[in-house]
């Protein structure tokens, strides 16, 4: 069954009409199936997971088209070596080691991507290219850390202090203590807290969370809430659909297909190994908790009120800084880089809302996502704008660091 849903899921992307079949596309879309809807990993991991694959295919991509600087992995690779060939094994390779479950539906896809591809010389050497690269991906310390269990403690209860917000453990544990794949740690960018429980800016953003992002808001428009919903759909898979059709719709090649994807997830894998990094260092509370304890805080700007509800159910995991905001503005970063402007068209779709929402500059996803985060009772005004600034941080690190054309 996993496997039907791999690959049914995979191929109706591919047959969109906005979307150009293609090994380096068709093994994004596997890897997003594989690592979400198969591996069912929630969007802080999936990104870091997400970012692995891709440094593989860009790393066989380059190896074979050259260009541009490798991440990790070069192999020396003899002329004419087939690319298909090498981003295909790469990316196989690199999937079978996270999630070996999964390896006969990944070995299916496989054997479907090696058949497109004339049988010689080239596809001998671009096979032996990718398995070079993903030997190397799978090196790096990152994928140990992923593995690592790391058992959630609850500090002593107390105003401010992140609790569960669900049965489950609170989600994310272990990233922290992830090794980044570009940054030198998970710290390196921390920003320095959540406004003060008695400050006016943190009562402020309180009230604002309290009136919008209310289930039964009486002042939350009907956009509002169909934009908070929207950006409830899980956002790895979201945002690569988007970068799938946007390669497309651009006429890139494999090459450029590898790097922009390759840009993009590397620097949203280590905004989220940053943002939760930040969010078990300062282990804060939810709005929920802060809404419905706020005769706690201190503050005479706050007024608790403990019938409060969010829109939907509220994530289990500290909120200062939004993880959204962080990977979002990671993401649109990496894509200005990539396009060398602001003011790209593009589109972006949602599974829950069954909604297409399009933007004239990469930016106002981010800003919108900031918003929605408030309107959905989320998170407040200060975290979504705290992990913008360190997604736009990290991302920039791996941008002037990774992925630059040879000189």
């Amino acid at each position: 069954m996993k496997r039907m849903v791999m690959l049914t899921v995979v191929a109706s992307l591919l047959c969109a009409p906005e979307v150009r079949a293609g090994v380096v596309p068709e093994w994004s879309l596997i890897a997003q199936n594989s690592i979400v809807v198969v591996g069912r990993k929630f969007p802080g991991e999936a990104a870091v997971y997400m970012g692995i694959v891709h440094a593989a295919i860009y790393d066989a991509g380059v190896a074979v088209a050259g260009g541009y600087r490798p991440y990790r992995v070069s192999p020396v690779v003899p002329p004419g070596a087939s690319l298909d060939a090498a981003v295909a094994t790469a990316a196989h390779h690199v999937l079978v080691g996270l999630f070996p479950a999964q390896q006969g539906a990944l070995d299916a896809a496989y054997s479907n991507s090696l058949a497109g591809i004339p049988d010689g010389q080239s596809k001998t050497d671009g096979v032996a290219a990718g398995e070079e690269v993903a030997a190397g991906i799978l090196d790096l310390p990152t994928d140990e850390g992923l593995n690592t269990a790391v058992p959630y403690v609850q500090p002593p209860s107390g105003p401010g202090v992140f609790e569960p917000t669900a049965p489950a453990p609170p989600l994310g544990t272990r990233l922290p203590q992830v090794v980044p794949l570009a940054l030198d740690a998970a710290s390196q960018f921390r920003p320095d807290g959540p406004s003060l429980l008695g400050s006016e800016e943190y009562a402020s953003d309180v009230e604002q969370v309290k009136a919008l992002g209310r289930l039964d808001s009486a002042v939350r428009t009907e956009e509002q809430t169909r934009v908070s919903l929207f950006w409830t759909d899980h956002d790895i898979p979201q945002w690569n659909r988007s970068l799938v059709r946007l390669a497309a719709a651009r006429g890139l090649g494999s090459i450029e297909t590898a790097r922009m994807l390759a840009m993009v997830h590397v620097a949203a894998s280590d905004a989220m190994i940053a943002c939760f990094d930040a969010k078990y260092h300062y282990l804060t509370w939810r709005p929920i908790q802060a809404i419905r304890r706020a005769d706690t805080d201190g503050n005479s700007g706050t007024e608790a009120d403990p019938t409060w509800r969010p829109l939907r159910n509220t994530p289990n995991h500290p909120e200062y800084p939004s993880a959204h905001a962080c990977h979002t503005t990671a993401t649109t970063v990496a894509l200005e880089d990539f396009f060398g402007t602001r003011s790209v068209t593009f589109s972006i779709d949602s599974l829950v809302t069954g909604e297409t929402r399009t933007y004239e500059r990469f930016k106002d996803a981010a800003q919108e996502v900031n918003r929605a985060r408030v309107w959905a009772g989320f998170h407040f005004r200060n975290s979504d704008q705290e992990g913008s600034t360190l997604g736009r941080k990290v991302a920039r690190f791996v941008l002037d660091n990774f992925f630059q054309p040879l000189e």
